[in-house]
């Protein structure tokens, strides 16, 4: 069996047993040079997390186990499609391959898509449904925030 259909059906696996935990139909494998590193399936119904999402559960588990926020050279394999929250935590976090065996259009009948987010997120701030405001507080004599972050990390970046 090629290795997405593989590392694919272990994510479909995950979520099927998280069904029967009374979780939501979501799993997700990170996977470094064929090996599986973490796991991780939709927790928002024990942990009331919203962002509990399967790919997010995978990744923390991922980077504890590697003991580094960064998951350069993994691939995240997802049960469902992933949300924009779950693809800018695989992009933050350097993974450089995802592969998911349900779409938006397969879940949407169940409620189970994001693909209204993604519109809502691909329009300007100011027409986006949620208010967001660049508002450029700087309290007075303290330091730039940015520069004692810097400062503190010898200019390392």
């Amino acid at each position: 069996m090629h290795d997405t259909t593989r590392f694919l059906n272990e994510a479909i696996e995950l979520a099927r047993a998280n069904i029967g935990d009374g979780g939501r139909p979501f799993g997700a494998v990170v996977v470094r040079n064929g090996e599986v590193v973490a796991t991780g399936v939709n927790e928002i119904h024990a942990t009331h997390d919203p962002t509990a999402h399967a790919e997010m559960t995978a990744i923390r588990a991922a980077s504890r186990k590697l003991g580094s926020p960064d998951l350069s050279g993994c691939a995240v394999y997802a049960s469902g499609h992933p949300c924009p929250m779950c693809l800018a935590a695989m992009r933050l976090s350097g993974v450089t391959r995802v592969a998911y065996a349900y779409s938006n259009d397969d879940g949407a009948p169940f409620g189970l898509s994001s693909a209204a987010i993604y519109e809502d997120l691909a329009k300007p701030f100011a027409d986006q449904s949620m208010a967001i405001s660049y508002v450029p507080v700087r309290p007075e004599g303290r330091a730039d925030l940015y520069e004692q972050w810097a400062k503190n990390r010898g200019g390392r970046r």
